[in-house]
């Protein structure tokens, strides 16, 4: 989307803290100038927008879910000292008075205290676990998607900031035609009051002008407080601080379209919307869950090991070791894993039916998009052709006037025509700027089509 996009030598600071500063400092350097593409660069920067940032961290988590995921194919090593202080109850394993007639003597009912030591060192390393296998592919392409939904919701807010800052521009073109207007009312008035001093004008004539001009200041302070609010709107949309004060640099003009057809559009749209991407990734992250726990009846095979030392004290210790490998083989959980797969399966096809149906939206989108631009083109092209006229008409009119073929009625009614399509080019020009930023972010492209 294009306004008319003008580079300034102002760069906004692209680092929320460094933006901060400048809000701070704002009364002694004055407001910051702002160009579109700097106020979107800064609310998708990794401080800006709050989207932006929940979107992050849920790359984050996604990434921890992987390594975690990884973890299961990986070797478990562990260390453990034991030093256990003991007594036993012989009495209670069933060895009471038992005697040894050759030795004179029986077996104690208690024995201890006794003191032993453990110090060893374990392994466990699955060999052969398909389940574990399919959940991490799953967890990788968990990665996938959250990369682009990340991606997605920095289009999402680009579009966003920019109908933010377009909403902005509008509102500073509105003030600049009401103080145009309140020019023209002056000059009207400064007119009717000469007529009437050279006795060819009349009194109602001069209030009627008054009336206009008094209509025109109260228009003026009605945009202006549009226009603090429209500031304010997109300072909140970029995540930046609201107590900063900008200068928007980009005007509202018309940049012709490149032609583009419908199948070409929605066959761009198609490949490049990254909502799309990462809601087939998604879907992919759901088949392969499903798989994992399909798998999950099949045989799993590890192995195991652990050497170390022990006894009484450290001085007569001796080591000791164990290894071997583990088979196991699930029979029967009460259905709860049929439960899970059936789960599993159902939240799959859920996936597939969201992917069908968001191809279909995009579909809309892309129709609808294309729809806007052309009404908005003609709007441009009516409304141009409107000013002109009205611009025309309040030339001849005044001339009349001086001339006295005319009264300022007619003045009146022509500068009304002619403030009316000034309002009626500003909105064909917001409309059709706007219809680029539809058209961009429909077919997946908008941080690419702001230079």
């Amino acid at each position: 989307m294009k306004l008319a996009w003008i580079p300034l030598m102002s760069i906004l600071m692209m680092a929320m803290p460094r933006l901060g500063c400048a809000a701070d400092a704002a009364a002694e350097r004055g407001p910051i100038e702002l160009s579109l593409k700097q106020a979107v660069d800064v609310a998708v920067s990794a401080e800006g927008n709050t989207n932006i940032r929940l979107s992050g961290e849920s790359l984050k988590q996604a990434q921890s879910r992987a390594l975690q995921a990884r973890a299961a194919l990986l070797p478990d090593l562990e260390g453990a000292f034991t030093e256990r202080s003991q007594t036993v109850n012989l009495a209670a394993e069933g060895l009471t008075s038992i005697k040894l007639p050759f030795a004179g003597f029986a077996f104690p009912s208690m024995v201890g205290p006794f003191t032993t030591e453990d110090a060893r060192l374990s392994v466990q390393q699955s060999v052969f676990d398909f389940g574990s296998i399919r959940r991490f592919q799953a967890s990788r392409v968990g990665v996938s998607a959250a990369t682009q939904e990340l991606d997605s919701t920095a289009e999402r807010v680009a579009a966003e900031v920019a109908r933010a800052y377009l909403a902005a521009v509008r509102a500073d073109a509105d003030v600049d035609t009401a103080n145009a207007n309140i020019t023209l009312s002056e000059a009207v008035l400064t007119q009717a009051e000469n007529q009437k001093k050279a006795g060819t004008g009349t009194g109602i004539e001069v209030t009627r002008a008054k009336v206009q001009l008094a209509n025109d200041r109260q228009h003026l302070l009605v945009t202006e407080n549009t226009r603090r609010s429209a500031h304010l709107e997109l300072l909140r949309a970029m995540g930046t601080p609201l107590d900063t004060e900008v200068k928007l640099t980009d005007k509202l003009g018309y940049v012709p379209v490149d032609a583009v057809t419908l199948e070409e559009a929605r066959a761009q749209a198609l490949q490049a919307r990254p909502d799309l991407k990462a809601q087939q990734r998604r879907e992919e992250n759901a088949r392969l869950s499903a798989s994992a726990v399909k798998m999950e009846r099949l045989p799993s095979l590890a192995a195991f090991g652990d050497y170390g030392s022990s006894g009484i004290s450290v001085d007569n210790s001796l080591p000791t070791r164990t290894y071997g490998i583990s088979l196991k083989v699930p029979l029967f959980d009460g259905g709860r894993r049929d439960a899970r797969r059936a789960e599993a399966a159902s939240q799959y096809r859920s996936e597939k039916v969201r992917t069908d149906d968001l191809k279909q939206q995009i579909d809309l989108d892309v129709r609808l998009a294309l729809d806007g631009l052309r009404s908005a083109e003609d709007q441009v092209k009516v409304a141009r052709e409107g000013l002109e006229l009205s611009d025309s008409e309040l030339t001849q009119a005044r001339r009349r006037y001086d001339a006295g073929v005319a009264n300022s009625l007619e003045v009146t009614d022509a500068q009304t025509r002619l403030e009316r399509a000034r309002d009626n080019e500003t909105q064909a020009l917001y409309n059709y700027n706007v219809a680029r930023i539809d058209l961009a972010q429909a077919m997946g492209n908008m941080r690419r089509s702001i230079p």
